[in-house]
C-alpha cells in the first residue's frame, strides 16, 4: 500500500468474476478506509504500462552502466 498525503492507494489485480472483471480490496485497505458492504465508492485507475519497447527505440553510443551512473548522479 502507498500513502500520498492522506490519500491510499492499493495495488489490486484484476480477475475474472463469472462473466466479469472485477477487483478484491485487502482486508487492510477496507479497514483503514472504513468501507461498508453497498457503500458506493469512486475508484480511480492506472493502468501499469509496459515500457521495455521504449527501450528498444532509443538509439544511444552510452552504455547502460554509463546511463545508471548520470542518473544516480542526479539525485544526488
Amino acid at each position: 500500500m502507498y500513502y500520498i498525503g492522506d490519500t491510499m492507494s492499493v495495488e489490486l489485480v484484476v480477475k475474472k468474476l463469472g462473466n466479469s472483471l472485477g477487483v478484491i480490496f485487502p482486508r487492510e485497505f477496507v479497514k483503514k478506509k472504513r468501507i461498508r458492504l453497498k457503500e458506493k465508492v469512486f475508484v480511480e485507475v492506472v493502468k501499469e504500462a509496459d515500457i521495455t519497447s521504449v527501450f528498444d527505440t532509443l538509439k544511444t553510443d552510452m552504455s547502460g552502466q554509463k546511463f545508471k551512473n548520470m542518473v544516480r548522479d542526479g539525485w544526488k
